[in-house]
């Protein structure tokens, strides 16, 4: 069976991902969300002139010669009458601009003495005063739809008097991975056994990418057990494996999808690491059977869990490679496309190097948490000479 390039399963992946519909959450849950539509401004900001120091609203023709103070306007607190000829009103930061007033004079050029005031220098007409709509008007699209939510985003939400927004749904992955030589961290291995790492690293990965992660932990070599932890995913949108996908005397996975009524659609991979990756539909359900090496899970669901997700968000979220050269030599490569752990320097020529891990063993997740980028190797390419430029992923997980 001949392998699948890289670039097909992607496709065939996101082919099967639909777009997510739509809920209104409110302002204070909507951080990291991706918004469903454009969010429009519900009101001026400000709403209205107000003044942008502390100091005096007056007739700029009249600051030639004293005022007289008639009142105060603080934020919250209008002045209710209106400035008329040789009038002042005391005017602090944020407080909307008197009626008749044109003008704020700052308190530091002025002297007041009981209610009568003398301007020691006047300003420009006009000056200290904040139009209204100055920040935005009514109507006004401030976030445009597929904007994933930051805390700045959701102050300008608020400001705009947003306060249920519409998001789209979350993916909902339920993940589960496979091995009786598996424990959890806290647990005490036999001398046979070894700690599960990948769904815990797994469901970090999806949260940070929008999902919603039920996560079923570890389940056991045994089609019973495998079966059931399948049809717990009767309703998500994405069910992740780990381990368990090949064909081996232990491997269930594979099998209890088909029983499940999953379709497979592939599960050889031109791919380094993480060849056994399989890829099966059922309904809205799609099936990634990552890995059990910790490398190769995180590595393929960099490459195509992610980009689904982001395909249900909205999202563009496939890799952009970024072009680095080689501090090394690199050899040709065979047939499957390579992923290589490596680290970004800046070298003295404020060029950027990228060095390649001597060690590439796809359980050396050591090296993966000191790795910053992968460095993509096509497959058959011709060897690589040093300094030549090279497609690298950054890592973001």
């Amino acid at each position: 069976m001949a392998l699948m390039p890289v670039d097909e399963a992607l496709a065939r992946v996101l082919g099967a991902g639909k777009k997510l519909g739509v809920e209104f959450i409110k302002l204070d849950d909507v951080i990291g969300r991706v918004l469903a539509k454009d969010l429009e401004a519900k009101r001026d900001q400000p709403p209205f002139q107000s003044s942008a120091m502390d100091g005096y609203a007056a007739r700029h023709e009249d600051l030639g010669g004293p005022l007289k103070l008639v009142g105060i306007a603080a934020a919250g607190h209008r002045f209710k009458g209106t400035v008329k000829r040789g009038q002042a009103v005391r005017i602090l930061t944020g407080a909307p601009l008197p009626k008749g007033a044109d003008t704020i004079v700052i308190q530091e050029n002025v002297s007041l003495s009981g209610k009568e005031l003398v301007v020691h220098e006047s300003p420009a007409l006009g000056r200290n005063i904040r139009p209204r709509g100055l920040d935005f008007r009514k109507n006004a699209v401030l976030i445009s739809a597929g904007t994933r939510v930051t805390a700045r985003d959701i102050g300008l939400m608020a400001a705009a008097n947003a306060a249920v927004v519409s998001v789209r749904k979350r993916p909902r992955v339920v993940l589960f991975t496979t091995g009786d030589e598996l424990v959890l961290p806290g647990d005490r291995p036999r001398t046979d056994q070894i700690l599960s790492s990948n769904s815990h690293a797994l469901a970090a990965m999806l949260k940070a990418w929008g999902a919603e992660v039920m996560n079923l932990g570890i389940v056991r070599d045994d089609m019973k057990a495998t079966i059931a932890a399948i049809k717990k995913a009767a309703n998500a949108d994405i069910l992740v494996t780990t381990g368990g996908a090949s064909v081996g005397d232990h491997d269930y996975v594979q099998e209890a999808l088909r029983r499940a009524g999953v379709k497979i659609g592939f599960w050889k991979i031109a791919l380094r690491p993480g060849k056994p990756l399989m890829f099966g539909t059922k309904g809205k359900l799609s099936v990634l059977g990552l890995p059990g090496n910790p490398v190769s899970a995180l590595v393929c669901a960099r490459i195509f869990l992610k980009p689904l997700i982001g395909k249900m968000l909205g999202l563009d979220m496939t890799d952009v490679p970024v072009m680095a050269r080689v501090a090394a030599a690199l050899p040709a490569n065979d047939e499957r496309q390579d992923y290589l752990r490596a680290t970004l320097r800046y070298e003295e020529d404020g060029a950027r190097a990228v060095h390649v891990f001597s060690k590439q063993d796809s359980s050396m997740q050591r090296n993966l948490r000191d790795a910053d980028c992968l460095i993509v190797r096509p497959p058959n390419a011709p060897e690589v000479p040093h300094d030549a430029l090279v497609p690298v992923i950054l890592l973001d997980f």
